[in-house]
């Protein structure tokens, strides 16, 4: 795309571009996994007593456009997968609904569960598209090519030391309990050059999205946590 494109769309999203949506844009053809953080990203942070937390359908439908957008763009779909500190049944579910690639759990050390995942996938942290709200998520964004973090009114210094450190390209404008991973996923979308079609694809439910559907529902999530100080596959249920 180019600067008058980029700055057209800027103009549409009210979050915060700490890194200008031109060169944003011009990250996204080398990513190729798209990760998230759960508590505080999908929701606002608030926990039932099973340690569960939220997600809605807004955000699950933002998240398979970016995948096929991915798709159409690359002909291959991006790896996805989710790291949480917590157990947390619902992510679990999320996780084999959509048809992600793992879950991250239990795992205190996040950037562990990072290298991890790069070296599964034979992809370099470079590739990642990270999406984080909060200070555990700090180093894994530090490490990532692409960095959207979710915007909450609360934590204004950590939003800050996030700009000044250059440890976010976006912050949102919306929080987790808002559908602000809709409106990182819609830039995105948007930032690729394909939003109409990507939308309009899906919409018409073309033959093509069929066989991305297809081929995206092949995965089944392989789930990790820290066993004995060392992260292992382990299914929680």
């Amino acid at each position: 795309m180019n600067t008058e494109e980029t700055a057209i769309i800027s103009g549409v999203f009210s979050g915060t571009f700490v890194t200008d949506a031109h060169t944003i844009a011009g990250t996204l053809p080398a990513i190729g996994a798209y990760i998230f953080d759960w508590d505080g990203v999908f929701n606002n942070g608030s926990k039932g007593a099973d340690g569960s937390s939220p997600f809605n359908e807004v955000d699950s439908m933002g998240i398979n456009m970016l995948r096929y957008n991915h798709y159409m763009r690359h002909g291959s779909n991006p790896i996805a997968g989710i790291i949480t500190g917590e157990k947390n049944p619902v992510a679990f579910t999320f996780a084999q609904r959509e048809h992600l690639h793992g879950v991250y759990y239990g795992i205190k050390n996040k950037i562990d569960a990072l290298m991890h995942l790069c070296e599964a996938h034979d992809i370099q942290p470079s590739e990642v598209a990270y999406f984080f709200d909060d200070i555990t998520d700090l180093q894994v964004a530090s490490m990532c090519g692409l960095r959207i973090m979710i915007g909450r009114a609360g934590t204004p210094m950590l939003h800050k030391l996030a700009q000044e450190r250059r440890l976010a390209d976006y912050i949102t404008a919306n929080d987790g309990g808002s559908n602000a991973i809709r409106e990182a996923t819609e830039l995105l979308k948007a930032l690729s050059g394909r939003y109409e079609d990507t939308i309009m694809q899906r919409a018409e439910y073309t033959e093509h999205y069929r066989d991305y559907l297809n081929s995206r529902n092949i995965p089944r999530p392989a789930f990790y946590t820290t066993i004995d100080g060392k992260i292992t596959e382990h299914n929680p249920r």
